[in-house]
């Protein structure tokens, strides 16, 4: 099986990533899939899902340390002491302090990650040099068919952010501005694996997700237009937790349309597993940053997931928190007026 490699922003390293139940993922999205249509309904359930991250997560680990250790979790970014986080999922839930180990750019226009995960950016506008329309998702379909924010969005920018399991799972608003909508969509529960998301036709419109319409031209905003931030279950993800806190984690509150959000503070968590978040922006309103664009085009990496003809897709390992994008110059000159 190929190999899928990313590369680490902050490092430029080249890293080969390990497939947490990769074996699992090929087997239930090749074998059953094709074979076993009833089974593969059942083990994508939200009833199985649960199952498989109580199975995996709630058990009690007897040395969380050297659980941390391997898998990647920096222990001294936590509020909490180790001796707190002795299951998995409390490891994966974990609060860290995000103003000291992520903070935000300078530049109050910028638009950051919302997320510790894996990005690819894209365009809807067939003209584009990244235009990747339907690779990861059915745009009308994403949105639930509402004509509003379908017109809105319509030949605009995005980005996806797989985030694995050993993620900081607190999803950060990515920009300022006020809620104009927010709905959920139910679905089913595909993983994010890169094997499934190859295997089945745009797998992220399929899952529950929640949608939350951000209008950002309004004062305080970050000057960017109208952004929707989809946040999508995968397998193992129990839920999604609206939960915006306006200063630490403090009074955690439901997202609401009508609430001020502000950027780089928690909006939302996920249950462990891994889980996927994707940003749509309005035609011409932002450009992703140079370095995330340079890494997606390399070709001298192994990717599962590809542009077509062979060309490799290269995500960037992202901080949360960190720059995704700066306003178009015709943006800032608006916003400067």
């Amino acid at each position: 099986m190929m190999r899928h490699q990313y590369i680490e922003r902050d490092s430029g390293t080249v890293v080969t990533e390990r497939l947490l139940g990769d074996r699992m993922v090929r087997l239930l999205y090749h074998r059953l899939r094709e074979n076993n249509t009833v089974l593969f309904k059942l083990l994508t359930s939200r009833w199985s899902s649960r199952l498989l991250a109580a199975v995996n997560f709630e058990r009690r680990l007897t040395d969380p340390v050297a659980f941390a250790t391997r898998n990647g979790i920096d222990l001294s970014e936590c509020l909490d002491p180790p001796a707190r986080l002795d299951t998995a999922r409390k490891l994966f839930e974990r609060t860290i302090r995000y103003e000291s180990c992520r903070p935000l750019p300078d530049d109050p226009h910028a638009v950051v990650s919302p997320a510790d995960a894996r990005v690819l950016t894209g365009s809807l506008r067939e003209q584009s040099l990244f235009f990747l329309k339907e690779k990861f998702f059915s745009f009308e379909e994403l949105l639930d068919g509402e004509r509003t924010w379908i017109d809105t969005f319509k030949e605009g920018d995005f980005a996806v952010f797989r985030l694995t399991p050993d993620k900081y799972h607190y999803n950060h608003s990515p920009v300022s501005g006020l809620v104009c909508a927010h709905f959920a969509v139910d679905g089913i529960y595909h993983s994010c694996n890169p094997a499934a998301v190859v295997s089945v036709a745009t797998p992220y419109s399929k899952n529950k997700r929640v949608v939350t319409v951000i209008d950002t031209d309004v004062a305080g905003g970050t000057g960017v237009g109208l952004v929707a931030m989809i946040e999508v279950v995968a397998l193992m993800i129990g839920d999604i937790v609206q939960a915006y806190s306006e200063q630490g984690y403090d009074d955690p509150q439901p997202v609401l349309p009508g609430m001020f959000l502000r950027r780089g503070q928690p909006k939302s968590l996920y249950r462990p597993g891994s889980s996927t978040d994707i940003l749509l922006f309005q035609p011409d309103r932002v450009r992703f940053a140079d370095d995330l664009l340079r890494n997606q085009n390399r070709s001298d990496l192994s990717c599962r997931f590809s542009q077509g003809f062979g060309k490799p897709l290269v995500e960037t390992d992202i901080r949360v928190r960190s720059l995704l994008a700066s306003t178009t110059r015709a943006t800032a000159a608006n916003c400067e007026s």
